[in-house]
Formats: structure tokens, C-alpha cells, sequence
């Protein structure tokens, strides 16, 4: 709110004195503005297709921090899809391990042994 307060004192000190600018200078100063805008850079007509408004095939819509949001959710997935695979991996080598323990000759009283387990316990943690 101030800048508008502080833009519109200065408008009025620049007009103030409008009046008694001399015509040859007023000419003059017309001129310099119209020779300014004639040289002012236009902006570079943008490629549009029907129906998608000004934006080029390769722009993305334009929405505050898009390219952070789509890092975090690409580093999301590959950390989902890291965990996904080691879970796949975790759970195939435990089911081979329970494949080859189940078709093993053992009687099943040794399962309930618990040194049996203990040395399980042992044998996997070498792994």
C-alpha cells in the first residue's frame, strides 16, 4: 500500500509542471517516446496449438516449485521401488532356506529343539 502512495506522489510531482513545458519540447519529448516504444523488444510470438492456449509443446504448466515436487515424488518411487525389491529378495531367500529345511530328513521333534534353533539363528547370521 505504500508504494502505491509513494507511485502516486510522484505522478502528481511529475505532472504538476506539465503545463509549462514549451511546445517545441513537449514535441520533442513525444517524439523520444514513441522512437523508445518502437524500439522496445516485442516478445517472441510463442508457439501454440489449437485448443492448449500460448505454451510450447515442451513447457509444463505453470505451477509454483512443479520440478521440486516432481523430484521428491521421482525420489519417493525409487526409494518404494528400492524397498519393493529388497523385500522380494528378503523373501526368496527365506523361503529357499524353508524349501531346503522342509525337505531335509530332519523328524519334526528336531524343528522344536531349541538348540536347533540357536544354531539356525548362528548359521544365518554368517550369511
Amino acid at each position: 500500500m505504500n508504494e502505491e502512495r509513494y507511485a502516486f506522489r510522484v505522478r502528481q510531482m511529475l505532472n504538476h509542471d506539465l503545463k509549462d513545458i514549451p511546445p517545441a519540447a513537449n514535441r520533442r519529448l513525444e517524439a523520444a517516446r514513441h522512437l523508445a516504444l518502437a524500439r522496445q523488444k516485442q516478445p517472441a510470438p510463442a508457439l501454440a496449438l489449437a485448443g492448449l492456449g500460448t505454451s510450447t509443446p515442451f513447457s509444463l504448466p505453470h505451477i509454483p516449485y512443479l520440478r521440486q515436487l516432481l523430484s521428491i515424488v521421482a525420489l519417493l518411487l525409487g526409494v518404494w521401488l528400492s524397498f519393493y525389491w529388497h523385500s522380494v529378495q528378503y523373501v526368496s531367500e527365506i523361503e529357499a532356506i524353508d524349501s531346503a529345511l522342509l525337505a531335509d530328513d530332519l523328524p519334526p521333534e528336531a524343528f522344536m529343539d531349541n538348540e536347533f534353533l540357536e544354531w539356525l539363528k548362528d548359521d544365518s547370521s554368517e550369511d
